[in-house]
């Protein structure tokens, strides 16, 4: 995200993080005045607030992203992926800033473990606040994706890793779907958002997808290795495939070619049009999810890998 908005020209922009260790890397890589780095944590109002004085535009990623982590330990899910998240939209708001995008997942969609709970609650949170909004004031949104490639929690770098150490490549489930979802798109993505963002709407970028047992096959094959494929089983929390709209959403969302718009539920606390008011189609729609997108090809997948430059870097090493 840093490159890309370098690569824009922004002048200002501020990382407020608690990690001083990936701040102090971060300044020695880029080595550029642009670039302001405040220590603090989203959990702490003011601490957010000192970063957020004189800001135009917001992505808010701060999150506990791990499933696991946040089965066992669900309030701390909760303290930094909804109250903290509600520090950041609040401290927008009274900054002024004109437009707060906040970073969601597939998990938060029918979630069923405590990292997709703490998402959904974060984009209830968001919308709430925006239906506060009028025009004119800080618009806030959300974008929805699953694991970027090659990203942290993405298990592309540690089939690499098992590949060159030789060792047996760790499957879950065979038949697991994951979207391919590269980092340029992720970005373009929140670009996106800033761009055509109303209050309350949630962003999907329309990706393919491919089962984690086609992933690890394919990786073989580019790295021309032979390890042993192994079966651990599922961890807890984990889904068998990745779901990134309802078919309740997409019932009141907007295609918009390359990205599906969702809009909030603008229905008030009028019960009628909850229990008196119905929809028809909604239950021949179908959600969105990695095992009914298009399902790329061994060939396609290969292609798609060699576009990621942790994949080129690790063949060439």
């Amino acid at each position: 995200m840093v490159d890309y908005l370098l690569g824009k020209g922004y002048q200002d922009i501020r990382i407020l993080s608690r990690d001083e260790a990936k701040q102090e890397e971060m300044r020695i890589v880029y080595n550029r005045p642009e670039l302001k780095f405040y220590i603090g944590d989203v959990r702490d109002r003011h601490s957010v607030d000192k970063a957020m004085r004189g800001v135009d535009l917001v992505f808010h990623a701060a999150a506990l992203k791990q499933v696991p982590s946040c089965e066992f330990f669900p309030l701390e899910a909760v303290k930094t992926n909804i109250l903290g998240s509600q520090n950041v939209i609040d401290s927008a708001v009274e900054a002024g800033a004109k437009s707060v995008v906040c970073l969601s997942t597939d998990k938060a969609v029918m979630p069923v473990n405590a990292m997709g709970m703490s998402k959904a609650m974060m984009e209830k949170t968001a919308q709430a606040a925006s239906r506060q909004l009028g025009e004119g004031e800080t618009t806030i949104s959300c974008v929805r994706y699953g694991n970027v490639m090659c990203s942290r929690g993405s298990v592309i770098p540690l089939f690499i890793k098992q590949i060159q150490e030789g060792k047996p490549l760790s499957l879950t489930e065979p038949s697991m779907t994951r979207f391919m979802l590269s980092l340029p798109d992720a970005i373009e993505l929140v670009n996106f958002a800033f761009q055509h963002a109303r209050q309350g709407d949630i962003f999907i970028k329309k990706a393919p997808a491919c089962t984690v047992q086609m992933l690890a096959e394919t990786l073989l094959e580019l790295f021309e290795a032979n390890n042993e494929i192994r079966i651990i089983g599922m961890r807890h929390g984990e889904k068998l495939y990745e779901t990134l709209a309802s078919r309740e959403e997409l019932r009141r969302s907007e295609d918009m070619g390359a990205y599906y718009r969702v809009s909030f539920d603008d229905r008030d606390l009028n019960y009628s049009k909850y229990f008196t008011e119905g929809d028809v189609e909604e239950a021949s729609t179908q959600d969105y999810h990695s095992h009914n997108t298009y399902q790329l090809g061994k060939e396609e997948l290969k292609q798609l890998l060699l576009t990621l430059p942790e994949v080129r870097a690790a063949l060439n090493a």
